[in-house]
């Protein structure tokens, strides 16, 4: 490894623009009193740029928060309309015996739901237990189409969750 020497010169011009010379053991170099406060501390400009870097980043972080909190809300929403529909399609699909209708209601908590019973196809079917041939033993059946409803407001938004389900009732005689 070589060592480098500086060699102390001797300057004649004393004008402010120059530095003192660095003499060879000397450890810091000597530096006029305004290039020391422009080397420390922030500016107002600096400051204040990070405070709105700072502040952007902090709403986009709160925009984040609020639509996770959004998201939540409308898949509880969705999760219990699933939940009331069910409820509405096994009453109506146990139902004894199943007629065709249209029937609607208020759920509570802001739900309202619409059942709909719709003939689809009907026949008479004999079963295989009717042992007379003298007397006919058939009775009717009808194939159903049952759909359910269930709506709620979201803000501004109408929202629906929709089931649907095919049953075999009896048709009345």
């Amino acid at each position: 490894m070589e060592a480098t020497r500086t060699k102390a010169t001797k300057t004649t011009d004393a004008s402010p623009t120059t530095r003192p010379p660095v003499v060879a053991g000397e450890r810091y170099a000597r530096r006029s009193p305004a290039c020391v406060s422009a080397d420390h501390g922030f500016t107002l400009l600096e400051v204040l740029i990070a405070l709105v870097i700072a502040g952007l980043a902090l709403g986009v972080l709160f925009s984040a928060g609020l639509t996770g909190l959004h998201a939540t809300q409308a898949a509880s929403h969705y999760e219990q309309a699933i939940a009331r529909a069910r409820s509405h399609l096994t009453l109506a699909v146990h139902a004894s015996p199943l007629a065709a209708g249209d029937w609607q209601g208020d759920d509570g908590g802001g739900f309202t739901w619409h059942l709909h019973v719709a003939p689809v196809a009907s026949t008479a079917v004999r079963p295989p237990y009717a042992v007379t041939p003298v007397k006919s033993s058939t009775f009717p059946i009808t194939l159903y189409a049952v759909s359910v409803w269930i709506g709620w407001h979201d803000g501004e938004r109408a929202r629906e969750v929709r089931l649907d389900t095919e049953q075999i009732g009896q048709t009345a005689r």
